[in-house]
């Protein structure tokens, strides 16, 4: 009898992590490698992205550095490219690009355009280029894929905190996941997203020193903790596995409970 948990192995899959380099996506690519995967880890920083793929060899891992700028469409194609010659094909790429919202807060009616356009590319023009330049690799193939990007509970929920430009990009990327889903079911490419809220992670390090902050922002939560990168890496195996075979253009909310107290 087939084992229910060979539907998350990822043995022969080849997977790009772009924002392999930070504290969500080495999580991720970590996961993934644990079941199994290549991995090709992409990010903007160099020693960053080598230090991923530096652990990932360490546990045994095929993987393979792959720095740039996925804002880039000449570095995507190049990274894809790299990452095709290396294992001969792709079957996932997760997009982790991201962040950013706390260097860019500003009044709605004042917001400036540089900021705007920093944390649109950041967040949304990253995933859009890598996605496109990996889903016609994937196309290519014929075998299938799976896309999953990293959208965030602003996506949904507004925030009177001056994060115009981010709730903006997170509600583009879910709006994308739903439409590239129909556009490339027909190849057998799902597009999934998940929505995390506050993550502990180097970033907000300093503002969880607050006890101030944390107290409030943990008392929004109803499981009463703030996430851990490790709290999104089951949702990230189940999206990019066959166990989410029948499942595409859901953005699922990984959020303590946030959004149902709403």
């Amino acid at each position: 009898m087939l084992s229910a948990l060979s539907l998350f192995s990822l043995e022969d899959r080849v997977a790009l992590v772009t924002g392999g380099g930070g504290a969500i996506g080495s999580a991720v690519a970590g996961a993934l490698a644990g079941a199994g995967a290549a991995v090709a880890v992409a990010g903007l920083t160099p020693q960053n992205v080598a230090e991923t793929a530096a652990r990932l060899r360490e546990s045994g891992a095929a993987t393979i550095a792959l720095p740039g700028d996925v804002t880039s469409r000449q570095d995507c194609d190049r990274i894809i490219g790299e990452a095709m010659r290396t294992f001969g094909r792709l079957d996932i790429i997760v997009n982790a690009v991201g962040g950013g919202a706390g260097k860019a807060l500003h009044a709605a009616e004042e917001y400036p355009e540089e900021a705007w356009d920093w944390i649109i590319n950041l967040n949304l023009l990253s995933t859009l280029r890598a996605t496109q330049a990996a889903v016609r690799a994937m196309i290519g193939a014929g075998n299938g894929g799976r896309v999953l990007n990293i959208s965030s509970v602003r996506g949904q929920l507004g925030i009177n905190a001056g994060y115009s430009a981010y709730v903006a990009a997170k509600g583009a990327i879910n709006a994308l996941t739903r439409q590239w889903s129909v556009e490339w079911a027909k190849h057998r490419i799902t597009v999934n997203a998940i929505a995390p809220t506050f993550v502990d992670t180097p970033q907000v390090a300093m503002l969880l020193q607050d006890a101030d902050f944390k107290a409030r922002l943990v008392d929004r939560i109803p499981l009463h903790r703030v996430a851990g990168t490790q709290d999104l890496v089951g949702a990230v195996l189940f999206f990019c596995s066959d166990a989410s075979s029948y499942v595409t253009g859901q953005i699922l909310t990984i959020d303590g409970g946030l959004t149902a107290t709403q």
